[in-house]
């Protein structure tokens, strides 16, 4: 299997770009490895993933390491797609799924900072349907039956952000709530975000706002009250406040070039049973509806941009898109002991994480693991993921999509990576 290693000055540059400093191109090639890595480890990174893809499981990847602002390991493995053979590139777009809830937060703290949102809003001073929203509670019985209740509290801003809002997924789990969401057909046609927070705010509650880490559709609706507030779709004011400032000129709800098809990269064919869970099958058929937590196609280039504003305390290439304070607050645990929120099996960052407003925040170190403190991350259900090591002064974005492997492959990738980097 051929090997497509970033050789180039085009390839410097994009990675230039990825760091902050458009146009400036290094005279040394990513493989020239700093002293914080060991060289032959991290090539144990690259070793994983071409086995991956000569096992079969993946069709290609693309993994990018980054720190101080300068590249460390940027490689491109295998195809985009089996059937097309096509290599894979710097410019390949892929499905990023819920890595989209990051830049939707993001989006919605610009607003907080602006002081035209607050995390103590309730979510119906947006959308009025939210203020007659109930609680579905199971009556056990012979026959269970659902109750509907009134919520203890209005939901709110910061419920949406930290996922406590009571608003669940459809696809996992077998409770009332989610069989109702599953049966609501919320996919079906092509609502824009307005009528699909009318129909969401007509479902129960899985749970009491504040109560329960619930992953749901709490961004989708965060998208909503962004349009609400900005007067543009979610997409027209993130290209005009976040995207395009950035770079991230690939980044949108669907590839709306017919010529850029060739680009998109896709699962092996045994590997595509993925539930839609923005309505997302085919990335190049526009759609209506701007799902803020699930929704973005996007390159490795871009998500690097907006990965290492965050890891510079909200700044880029010499423009403010978040106060440090504000990258502070979103990174600190949000549903620690003291609020009190509950976690269930579904709860997704694991035990040794909290979650701060759209990041899955590391609290405690895993057993045999020299993962650091304060880390921050989140993942897509394509096989996307990122994390962002404000102590080692580090982010990782690595590019694949593989529905199956994806939580196998992330875990070996991270555990090579600071294998690598404690040498």
């Amino acid at each position: 299997m051929r090997r497509y290693r970033v050789a180039s000055a085009l390839a410097l540059l994009i990675l230039a770009f990825a760091a902050g400093r458009p146009g400036a191109a290094s005279a040394e090639p990513p493989s020239a490895v700093p002293a914080s890595f060991s060289r032959a480890k991290l090539e144990r990174a690259g070793d994983y993933i071409r086995n991956e893809i000569a096992t079969g499981n993946i069709p290609g990847a693309i993994l990018l390491i980054q720190q101080h602002g300068q590249p460390v390991y940027f490689e491109y493995f295998g195809v985009r797609d089996v059937e097309s053979k096509l290599p894979m590139t710097a410019d390949t777009i892929f499905r990023l799924y819920s890595m989209s809830k990051p830049v939707t937060s993001v989006a919605a703290m610009m607003l907080v900072e602006e002081g035209k949102l607050s995390l103590d809003d309730p979510v119906s001073k947006y959308i009025p349907a939210f203020a007659d929203v109930k609680v579905g509670v199971e009556k056990p019985g012979e026959s269970p039956t659902l109750a509907l209740e009134p919520v203890k509290r209005p939901i709110t801003i910061e419920d949406l952000l930290r996922h406590t809002s009571g608003l669940t997924y459809g696809f996992y789990g077998d409770s009332a709530v989610r069989k109702l969401y599953a049966q609501a057909d919320l996919f079906n046609g092509d609502d824009d975000n307005a009528e699909f927070a009318e129909r969401i705010a007509k479902l129960p509650l899985a749970e009491q706002p504040g109560t329960l880490w619930d992953y749901g559709h709490s961004t989708d609706v965060l998208g909503r009250v962004i349009e609400v507030i900005s007067g543009q779709s979610l997409f027209q004011f993130e290209k005009q406040r976040l995207l395009d400032p950035l770079g991230m000129t690939a980044t949108a709800f669907h590839v709306a070039d017919e010529a850029k098809r060739p680009l998109i990269a896709e699962p092996m064919p045994d590997d595509r049973s993925v539930s839609p869970i923005a309505g997302i099958r085919d990335p190049m058929l526009p759609r209506i509806w701007e799902s803020g937590g699930a929704g973005m196609v996007g390159t490795i280039g871009d998500y690097a941009r907006f990965a290492q504003m965050l890891l510079n305390r909200g700044t880029w290439d010499g423009r403010r898109y978040l106060k440090p304070e504000t990258i502070a607050l979103m990174t600190s645990d949000h549903i620690g002991p003291e609020t009190k929120v509950a976690r269930d099996q579904y709860y997704f960052p694991g035990e040794t994480s909290g979650f701060g407003l759209g990041f899955a925040v590391r609290t405690a170190q895993p057993p045999d693991t020299s993962w650091p403190l304060g880390e921050y991350r989140w993942d897509g259900a394509a096989g996307t993921f990122f994390f962002v090591d404000p102590k080692d002064d580090m982010f990782v974005v690595f590019m694949a999509q593989t529905p199956t492997h994806r939580g196998r492959i992330q875990l070996a990738l991270k555990t090579l990576i600071y294998e690598a980097l404690r040498n």
